[in-house]
């Protein structure tokens, strides 16, 4: 009855199997003789053939055999160590400053018979020596002990390499999907979802709620490709991407034609309102420049209000951040009940600007839920 393939892979190899696989080691093995003396190189390949060894190169000196070694592909190298030109020694001390050649396997072959020879080949990285005369036995013994360890080495490197490639995969993954989360999270709230909450929800007690409708869009948009339609929204919102990034309040969302920010979270900020105002001209300018490239003729409406808010993750697919409470909807009203061009505000929010932002009473304007509220225009800065 036979086994089963793993079991068999576990059982102890018989003598037969031991030099069958020893027998296929040597044949698949490429070796590099090197020795200056000719006759020399053809007897110890002749002893290699013998051992059924089948790819052998040689070399003449150690210059040949370094430079060789760096362009082909060899398992080991039996080196003589008293060469005229550049001696065994010297080719190790070579290879032990060469990245790629240091603990390549190498068998060192003299006459020589003293012990401090085969000492300093040893510690200048020779894998073995044998002494010439060599038996073939104590040849074969040593040719497969230095393969087989080749071997070894090879495959644990190439583990090596695989296990770094998937690291360095792993990372990249990360690395995506951890600017995917930024491009939909903040950095500190995608941080606490990575670190394990499962809720995130939490209380701002003042804060300033930037809402931008476009004007116009939806008439221009008419009879327009739907690739031509979303390339313009790209191209505005992705201004406003940047005028909100380099001035440090957060992006919420868009909705439609309608862009969405706040100024003072996740990370409290006591100018939230100053810094929001801001933006908001700097939105006004971007519209500007964008007709002017385009030929166009869209504007903006903006409000703004201040106040409390709740901020949080909702969801479990395609989840977002988001705002709740009464702050956020006087804001929508705010700019819904603006002017194209304009930057519509409440008066929480007119409180809170530095005495350098000029303010144009608006009147009273109906707000959902409130009433009467009285709102104003900012003009822009006062001139100094």
């Amino acid at each position: 009855m036979s086994l089963p393939d793993a079991e068999a892979d576990n059982l102890p190899l018989t003598a037969a199997s031991q030099a069958e696989k020893a027998a296929d080691m040597l044949r698949a093995a490429r070796l590099l003789v090197v020795d200056d003396s000719k006759m020399m190189r053809m007897g110890i390949s002749r002893s290699l053939r013998q051992l059924g060894v089948e790819h052998i190169e040689e070399a003449s000196n150690g210059r040949q055999a370094l430079q060789r070694l760096q362009e082909e592909p060899f398992d080991l190298m039996l080196l003589d160590v008293e060469m005229p030109e550049m001696t065994g020694l010297e080719v190790l001390a070579e290879m032990q400053h060469n990245a790629v050649l240091r603990g390549f396997p190498v068998i060192v072959i003299s006459g020589g018979q003293e012990i401090d020879d085969v000492v300093r080949c040893i510690e200048m990285g020779a894998e073995d020596y044998l002494p010439k005369p060599f038996s073939q036995v104590l040849l074969k013994a040593r040719l497969t002990s230095s393969i087989e360890k080749k071997r070894l080495r090879d495959l644990e490197t190439m583990r090596r390499q695989q296990l770094q490639a998937q690291h360095e995969q792993l990372e990249q993954e990360q690395g995506k999907t951890e600017r995917l989360l930024l491009n939909i999270l903040p950095r500190s709230v995608s941080h606490r979802l990575k670190g394990g909450e499962k809720r995130i929800a939490d209380a701002h007690p003042d804060v300033s709620v930037l809402f931008a409708d476009l004007v116009g869009f939806t008439q221009m948009s008419n009879g327009m490709s739907a690739e031509k339609l979303v390339n313009l929204l790209d191209q505005i919102f992705s201004a406003f991407d940047a005028i909100a990034g380099d001035a440090g309040v957060e992006k919420i969302k868009t909705i439609g034609d309608c862009y969405m920010l706040v100024g003072g979270l996740p990370e409290p900020r006591v100018d939230h309102a100053n810094a929001v105002v801001d933006v908001a001209f700097a939105m006004l300018k971007a519209i500007d420049a964008f007709n002017q490239e385009h030929g166009t003729s869209l504007q903006i409406r903006i409000g703004v209000n201040s106040g409390p808010v709740v901020a949080g993750v909702i969801g479990m697919h395609k989840f977002t951040y988001d705002l709740w409470g009464n702050t956020v909807n006087v804001a929508s009203r705010m700019e819904s009940t603006g002017t194209p061009g304009r930057v519509h505000v409440s008066p929480t929010t007119a409180q809170q600007l530095d005495k350098h932002f000029a303010l144009q009473a608006r009147g009273a304007v109906t707000v959902k839920g409130i009433g009467e509220v009285e709102t104003f225009f900012v003009q822009g800065p006062r001139a100094p």
